[in-house]
């Protein structure tokens, strides 16, 4: 067994290196893959990449899009380079602790599940503004309601699943939407969400937060789409 992560990067210079030390300190129980993406940044942050920063990965891999098109287009180049049983995303911006990605997949390498979530626990430190909290609880309901199956974070970017539901997605998507494409793909295709809770530090907007709320918009129209190419 193999996992191949992919970590979409836009301008993402004042975290990448501590997200990637923070990466090779993580005891992983299977070997595995880094892809970053770099989604046409122009702080030149991934030129800066040293392999010392995760040791522990056994391929650490630097894509570079000229122009920036959305982490939907980023973990699409990502995933189809990725040469893992097993794939996830991990995201740049120190939101997400990697030393819980071992918990995890726990259930993915035991054969208990197909898809692991990581649900995010929204307390006042763990959330950057009411709002996002209000329309990630939407979209979780919308996506529940559209599928008939109950999940609690639709949009946490802890999505891990085997490469055969991978390859049973049609994915499209260019920007953040790409989150509710992945969901309701996932759900569609007939896989057993198995959701594990995880800690989240959200960022303000001020911090570099780059979702906003007409994501929300593009991402409940995506998972309509999703429904609707199912029936």
């Amino acid at each position: 067994m193999k996992l191949s992560l992919v970590m979409p990067v836009y301008n993402e210079g004042t975290t990448l290196r501590t997200i990637l030390e923070q990466l090779g300190k993580v005891e992983m129980p299977i070997p595995w893959e880094l892809i970053v993406v770099d989604d046409g940044s122009h702080d030149g942050a991934v030129d800066t990449i040293e392999r010392s920063w995760v040791p522990s990965a056994e391929r650490v891999l630097v894509v570079k899009a000229r122009e920036n098109r959305g982490k939907g287009s980023a973990l699409r180049k990502g995933f189809a380079l990725a040469t893992g049983d097993i794939l996830g995303v991990q995201d740049a911006d120190l939101e997400y602790d990697p030393a819980q990605i071992p918990t995890m997949i726990a259930p993915l390498l035991e054969d208990h599940a197909e898809v692991v979530f990581g649900t995010r626990q929204f307390g006042s430190h763990a959330s950057y503004s009411f709002w996002y909290v209000v329309g990630n609880r939407l979209m979780s309901v919308t996506a529940s309601a559209l599928f008939d199956r109950y999940i609690t974070d639709a949009y946490t970017c802890y999505k891990f699943m085997t490469r055969k539901r991978y390859e049973e997605l049609h994915l499209t998507a260019n920007g953040f939407e790409i989150e509710a494409e992945l969901t309701g793909g996932l759900l569609r295709n007939g896989s057993r969400v198995y959701e594990v809770p995880i800690t989240y530090t959200a960022r303000s907007r001020d911090e570099g937060k780059k979702i906003a709320p007409s994501d929300g918009l593009r991402g409940i129209l995506r998972l309509l789409r999703v429904r609707l190419r199912g029936w």
